[in-house]
Protein backbone atom coordinates (compact mmCIF):
# COMPACT_ATOMS: atom_id res chain seq x y z
CA UNK A 1 0.00 0.00 0.00
CA UNK A 2 1.20 3.32 -0.73
CA UNK A 3 0.50 6.79 1.93
CA UNK A 4 1.10 10.14 0.53
CA UNK A 5 1.15 13.69 1.70
CA UNK A 6 3.23 16.47 3.38
CA UNK A 7 4.86 17.37 6.63
CA UNK A 8 5.90 20.38 8.63
CA UNK A 9 9.78 20.02 10.58
CA UNK A 10 11.10 21.76 12.60
CA UNK A 11 14.91 20.92 14.29
CA UNK A 12 16.24 22.28 17.63
CA UNK A 13 19.70 22.19 17.63
CA UNK A 14 20.98 20.70 21.27
CA UNK A 15 24.32 21.56 23.07
CA UNK A 16 26.46 18.89 22.92
CA UNK A 17 29.68 20.66 22.95
CA UNK A 18 32.16 17.55 23.70
CA UNK A 19 30.72 15.35 21.40
CA UNK A 20 32.03 15.46 17.45
CA UNK A 21 28.47 15.47 15.88
CA UNK A 22 25.77 17.53 16.01
CA UNK A 23 22.44 16.36 17.77
CA UNK A 24 18.90 17.98 16.85
CA UNK A 25 15.45 17.43 18.06
CA UNK A 26 13.04 16.29 15.41
CA UNK A 27 9.14 17.78 15.37
CA UNK A 28 7.10 17.03 12.49
CA UNK A 29 3.74 17.30 11.61
CA UNK A 30 2.21 15.10 9.04
CA UNK A 31 -0.60 15.97 6.96
CA UNK A 32 -2.22 13.59 4.13
CA UNK A 33 -2.81 9.53 4.41
CA UNK A 34 -0.68 9.65 8.02
CA UNK A 35 -2.12 12.05 9.95
CA UNK A 36 -0.12 12.89 13.59
CA UNK A 37 3.20 13.68 14.89
CA UNK A 38 6.94 12.78 14.63
CA UNK A 39 9.33 13.87 17.48
CA UNK A 40 12.89 12.37 17.41
CA UNK A 41 16.79 12.71 17.63
CA UNK A 42 18.93 13.21 14.82
CA UNK A 43 22.84 13.23 15.01
CA UNK A 44 25.19 14.35 12.01
CA UNK A 45 28.47 14.72 10.78
CA UNK A 46 30.13 17.12 8.27
CA UNK A 47 33.55 17.24 7.04
CA UNK A 48 35.02 19.57 5.86
CA UNK A 49 35.24 18.56 2.64
CA UNK A 50 31.69 18.69 2.62
CA UNK A 51 30.46 14.92 3.22
CA UNK A 52 28.26 14.28 5.04
CA UNK A 53 25.97 11.85 7.14
CA UNK A 54 23.09 11.33 9.52
CA UNK A 55 20.97 9.44 11.39
CA UNK A 56 18.10 9.62 13.40
CA UNK A 57 15.03 7.96 15.36
CA UNK A 58 11.66 9.34 14.96
CA UNK A 59 8.42 8.38 16.84
CA UNK A 60 5.48 8.37 14.89
CA UNK A 61 1.90 8.97 16.30
CA UNK A 62 -1.60 9.12 14.83
CA UNK A 63 -3.03 7.22 11.95
CA UNK A 64 -2.15 5.90 9.07
CA UNK A 65 -5.23 5.30 5.80
CA UNK A 66 -7.30 5.63 9.40
CA UNK A 67 -6.09 3.22 11.64
CA UNK A 68 -4.39 4.53 14.75
CA UNK A 69 -1.27 3.95 16.95
CA UNK A 70 2.03 4.84 16.24
CA UNK A 71 5.45 3.27 15.11
CA UNK A 72 9.17 3.61 14.80
CA UNK A 73 11.31 4.91 12.05
CA UNK A 74 14.79 4.76 11.34
CA UNK A 75 17.06 7.17 9.24
CA UNK A 76 20.28 6.96 7.57
CA UNK A 77 21.60 9.22 5.23
CA UNK A 78 24.61 10.24 3.20
CA UNK A 79 26.10 13.03 1.14
CA UNK A 80 29.07 13.60 -1.13
CA UNK A 81 29.66 15.72 -3.91
CA UNK A 82 28.58 12.92 -6.66
CA UNK A 83 26.28 10.90 -4.51
CA UNK A 84 23.25 11.04 -1.73
CA UNK A 85 21.30 8.20 -0.18
CA UNK A 86 18.47 8.55 2.12
CA UNK A 87 16.91 5.27 3.95
CA UNK A 88 14.05 5.38 6.03
CA UNK A 89 12.46 2.47 7.31
CA UNK A 90 9.33 1.01 10.05
CA UNK A 91 11.58 -0.63 13.07
CA UNK A 92 10.04 -4.27 12.91
CA UNK A 93 8.14 -4.78 15.97
CA UNK A 94 7.92 -1.28 16.99
CA UNK A 95 3.87 -1.09 15.99
CA UNK A 96 1.31 -0.13 18.37
CA UNK A 97 -2.59 -0.73 18.44
CA UNK A 98 -4.27 -1.05 14.62
CA UNK A 99 -0.62 -0.38 13.96
CA UNK A 100 0.62 -3.34 15.46
CA UNK A 101 1.82 -5.57 12.10
CA UNK A 102 3.32 -2.62 10.38
CA UNK A 103 6.33 -2.58 8.08
CA UNK A 104 7.69 -0.17 5.30
CA UNK A 105 9.48 2.19 3.69
CA UNK A 106 9.88 5.88 3.95
CA UNK A 107 10.65 8.82 1.05
CA UNK A 108 10.96 12.34 1.76
CA UNK A 109 10.52 14.71 -1.29
CA UNK A 110 12.14 18.52 -0.85
CA UNK A 111 10.92 20.78 -3.06
CA UNK A 112 10.78 24.92 -3.16
CA UNK A 113 10.75 24.70 0.69
CA UNK A 114 8.34 22.32 1.58
CA UNK A 115 8.48 18.50 2.60
CA UNK A 116 6.30 15.68 1.50
CA UNK A 117 6.48 12.15 1.82
CA UNK A 118 5.46 8.48 -0.02
CA UNK A 119 5.21 5.79 2.32
CA UNK A 120 5.29 2.46 1.25
CA UNK A 121 3.72 0.07 4.01
CA UNK A 122 1.99 -3.10 4.77
CA UNK A 123 -0.03 -4.01 7.69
Amino acid sequence: MTAQGAFEVKLEPQQDTDAPAGRMVIRKKYRGDLVGVGIGQMISKRTAGGTAAYSAVEEFSGSVAGKQGSFTLIHSGFMSADRQTLDIYVLPGSGTDELVSISGTLEIIQKEGTHSYIFHYQL
